[in-house]
């Protein structure tokens, strides 16, 4: 994956994610939770691709300062989804792994092209550097997001993943304490997790891509 060497990747790589990734990745879950029975998100207008719908003020400050600092993109956003509609044992964790899911189908689709596109050799002789750097930041953005997004930490979707396969008695004790240390833990995987995520992230990029 690019690290973030100019000032103008760095604005490219937030617009995208906070106009298009984080819009995507919440349709999914409103989407998904539609489908299986709650209309709470679809009420409130959120299946819409309108990025100021999606933007989370927490969420989005840390996308920024994330790929500023890193030039990893860890941020969220939030859908309104109210549990008890939702049909299914498992519907809460689908809601929630739809989101990170959609990131992930993002890296593959724009891993794909770059992919192809590395392969003619009128495009790498003719495109700029800075196309592949924006395609790399993108392909590993979306894989970094993704990741992040599935940490079983609050207001993350992982916990919501990881609630929902817990047995009910051991969701009940453990709900709690991830609701009330959510942020702090949040924190910490803000400060840490980049060195976890990261050489998971390059892995996964270099694995779709092929360089």
């Amino acid at each position: 994956m690019y690290v973030l060497d100019r000032p103008d990747y760095a604005a490219i790589l937030i617009g995208f994610f906070l106009l298009v990734a984080f819009p995507v990745h919440e349709l999914c879950h409103a989407l998904a939770a539609w489908r299986l029975g709650d209309g709470t998100a679809r009420r409130a207008g959120y299946l819409t691709l309108n990025p100021a719908k999606h933007f989370h003020p927490v969420g989005g400050t840390f996308l920024v300062l994330s790929v500023l600092v890193s030039g990893v993109p860890l941020g969220f956003a939030a859908t309104p989804v109210n549990r008890a509609n939702l049909r299914g044992r498992y519907a809460e964790g689908a809601v929630a792994a739809a989101g990170p899911l959609s990131n992930f189908a993002m890296a593959l689709g724009f891993g794909l092209v770059t992919r192809l596109l590395a392969h003619n050799p009128d495009v790498v002789a003719s495109a700029p550097e800075r196309l592949w750097a924006l395609l790399g930041l993108i392909v590993g953005g979306n894989i970094a997001l993704g990741i992040f997004n599935l940490l079983p930490v609050p207001p993350l979707d992982g916990s919501a993943v990881l609630l929902t396969l817990l047995p009910p008695r051991t969701r009940q004790r453990i709900e709690p304490g991830l609701a009330q240390y959510g942020m702090l833990l949040l924190l910490a995987v803000f400060v840490f997790g980049g060195y976890v995520i990261g050489p998971i992230t390059d892995t996964l990029f270099r694995a779709l891509v092929g360089y």
